[in-house]
């Protein structure tokens, strides 16, 4: 069993790159040689800014031989009066065969002549030759370069190529015109503390001969080392290091020998917002602020910064790292400062400058629009006098925050900065709350709003946004979704479920629609239409987000129905119904209850379907006529659906389904004596009236199950 390296070094890659290569590796390069019949025992993937190496280990010296069946021209063709063709022989010729090798088979298109051969295997170096060129250059990614007068792309140009087979060079090259790179043995230590080349001796000694050149090629090791050591320099200064996982995967491809070095800033900065110094610290320097002990935004004047330079000079660098970010927090005491000397009232009132979308008018129209979804909210939420009128304030300055200065720079800050300008301008503290948590969750793990007034702005927002571009035809579509409207309507539900409001979100879709076209600049020009693609789109969302809690894909279908059904729209109508029908299905499912009536109830929905009973009536009282019973199973089934009306009822009114559950456990054996007990009854009876009796006994056991879920989505066990 053999091992292989492979190390491209370049220029210094993109942060981002590094571990989108090594992912593209992973996967590529494990199936190419599955496809090769040459599996590894295991795969190990390096990366730095200056290179990135894979090491296969256990890799088969070479292929096994093996036999395939080639298949050639028709029988038809390669034979004629039992003799062969030119077909037949120029097919053995192209083999290596005589024609007496060739054989006939039948297939799904007839007769064919095939030839079976024994292909030996090749070399492990041969096929590593032909397939390593194009594990490099089919990687993919963003901004790739040409360099020289070559065509080769890749995101930084290569300087060198390293390639061993156990000890021995295996010759590649990449083609690129007069810069055409050749592999060797020789990589390179670290730029500052190891310069030079570096030879490799073996393939497996390549992570420890990179170790003594000051190199860590291990990512997750590098990653690791990074956290330790802020966390250490954050403890010496008396504090905690804030390590958000973004910044901590970036910073450790951008370094190659981490070294932690603490800087210090004037205290007096920290006067400023801590979102503001942690947003200049973060995403401007890529530095690690410092906190107090315990506490969630109490900065202390420290930064940490990861160099990648030479240990010994750390006092130098962080009197640099320092001056950098004293300016950088200058600004931002400056934009801070500017903005306080206005009202955000005053700030607001330019919202009309602002564009929201060139085709849906301006900030200000939007903030208008937010204003009567905001009400139609309240209304149905029954909310008072002060909370609608909170409301409407903070919707009135929820978005003032876009003209302010430290917005321009940081627009990442928008609702933080609103929440602190608002308190600066004396407005409800509910308000300034408000502004700020109306923008959450802003990513798929962030925190949802915690305030009702905070909720409904946030609900608002997003329902205006959806209605505004589903109107302008800009629907997602595959990966594209280029105003994020998934994420919108994912936060939509979510916010509902986890604040547990009873709201209609058909209702308000409708009514936001309504209001769009009020005006005439915006006029739609099919409102049904419109509301039905927004109706469907959220039922995708619901669909998608139930099956991310957990509950399996027919459950969720069970519960959602078709979407132009009565049955269906139910879900947009309550959305905690919903959510608890289809968590209650998955319970049921665990503990075996489901099981315990799903046959019965199948068999039932899917006769049902051949009679004409509607799917919301209940109650058996003058649908089905007693006269026309026939055996006592139906009378048994007809005393059973009466029994269980009170617990059906239960289940619509307070959602109760443990007892709806309880009385179909308890109709599924009288079920099952109408379909196959000794007093079983055939359904389709020819006479009409004694068939349609019994499909509307069915279709009434069908209904009362519909109030939990539609038995027939659900798929076997």
């Amino acid at each position: 069993m053999a091992t292989f390296l492979l190390e491209v070094g370049s220029e210094e890659l993109p942060a981002s790159f590094v571990p989108q290569a090594l992912a593209q590796w992973q996967s590529r390069v494990l199936a190419d040689l599955q496809d090769q019949a040459l599996t590894p025992s295991a795969l190990h993937l390096y990366g730095t800014p200056r290179r990135l190496a894979l090491l296969l280990e256990g890799l088969p010296d070479r292929q096994p031989d093996r036999t395939e069946a080639v298949k050639g021209p028709s029988a038809q063709a390669a034979f004629k009066d039992g003799q062969p063709t030119a077909a037949a022989t120029g097919f053995a010729r192209s083999r290596g065969v005589g024609v007496e090798a060739l054989e006939i088979r039948d297939t799904e298109k007839g007769a064919f002549v095939f030839v079976t051969q024994t292909l030996p295997g090749q070399a492990l170096a041969q096929v590593l030759q032909e397939r390593v060129p194009g594990w490099i250059t089919g990687l993919e990614g963003k901004r790739f370069m040409r360099w020289g007068d070559g065509d080769l792309r890749f995101p930084r140009p290569i300087r060198w190529l390293v390639a061993l087979l156990e000890d021995q060079v295996l010759p590649l090259h990449l083609e690129n015109g007069s810069d055409t790179c050749q592999s060797d043995r020789t990589s390179q230590g670290h730029r500052v503390l190891s310069p030079g080349p570096l030879p490799l001796v073996r393939a497996q000694d390549y992570a420890e001969t990179l170790r003594a050149a000051q190199v860590e090629v291990d990512p997750n090791r590098r990653r690791q080392t990074i956290a330790a050591q802020v966390e250490a320099a954050a403890h010496q200064m008396g504090g905690e290091a804030l390590i958000p996982t973004d910044l901590l995967a970036e910073v450790t491809h951008l370094v190659e020998w981490p070294t932690a070095v603490v800087g210090q800033f004037e205290a007096s900065f920290l006067d400023l917002p801590p979102e503001v110094a942690i947003m200049e610290m973060q995403s401007h320097q890529r530095y690690f602020p410092v906190r107090q002990p315990g506490s969630e935004l109490a900065l202390m004047p420290y930064f940490i910064t990861i160099a990648n330079g030479d240990p010994a000079k750390s006092a130098l660098i962080a009197e640099g790292n320092a001056r950098v970010i004293r300016a950088r927090l200058s600004d931002g005491k400056f934009f801070f400062d500017a903005d306080r000397r206005q009202s955000l009232e005053s700030l607001g009132g330019r919202l009309a400058t602002v564009t929201f979308e060139e085709r849906l008018g301006s900030m200000a129209a939007k903030v208008e629009r937010m204003g009567a979804i905001a009400a139609q909210i309240a209304n149905q939420l029954q909310l008072d006098s002060p909370q609608q009128a909170l409301i409407q304030r903070a919707i009135q300055l929820c978005k003032a925050d876009l003209v302010s200065q430290m917005v321009g720079e940081f627009p990442e800050l928008q609702g933080v900065m609103g929440q602190h300008y608002a308190r600066h301008s004396g407005e409800p503290e509910a308000v300034a709350v408000a502004i700020a948590e109306h923008y959450l969750p802003r990513g798929a793990q962030d925190v949802l709003p915690q305030t009702l007034i905070g909720q409904v702005v946030g609900l608002a927002d997003r329902l205006d946004t959806l209605v505004g571009i589903f109107s302008l035809g800009e629907l997602p579509s595959g990966s594209s979704d280029p105003f994020a409207l998934r994420r919108a309507a994912n936060a939509v539900v979510s916010i509902i479920w986890a604040a547990h409001l009873p709201l209609q979100l058909g209702s308000l879709i409708s009514g936001a629609v309504a209001h769009l076209g009020e005006d005439a600049a915006l006029a739609v020009s099919d409102p049904p239409r419109l509301i039905q693609q927004l109706q469907d789109f959220f039922r995708q969302r619901v669909q998608t987000l139930l099956q991310e809690e957990g509950v399996d894909y027919d459950l969720v279908n069970a519960v959602l129905g078709e979407a132009d059904s009565p049955y269906g729209q139910r879900v947009l109508t309550d959305l905690l119904e919903t959510r608890s029908r289809a968590q209650f299905l998955q319970e049921i499912r665990r503990d075996g209850r489901l099981q315990a009536v799903y046959e019965t109830v199948n068999r039932a929905t899917r006769l049902a379907a051949q009679g004409d009973l509607p799917t919301d009536l209940l109650a058996a009282a003058g649908l089905v006529d007693p006269d026309q019973f026939e055996s006592p199973a139906e009378a048994a089934l007809l005393a059973a659906l009466t029994r269980l009306l009170p617990q059906t009822q239960a289940a619509l009114a307070q959602g109760d389904y443990q007892q709806l559950v309880a009385g179909l456990t308890q109709v599924a054996s009288v079920v099952s004596n109408f379909f196959d007990g000794p007093d079983s009854v055939l359904v389709m009876a020819a006479d009409p009236q004694v068939r349609r009796n019994r499909l509307t006994l069915l279709g009434l056991l069908r209904n009362h199950a519909l109030v939990l879920a539609d038995f027939g989505a659900i798929v076997k066990e």
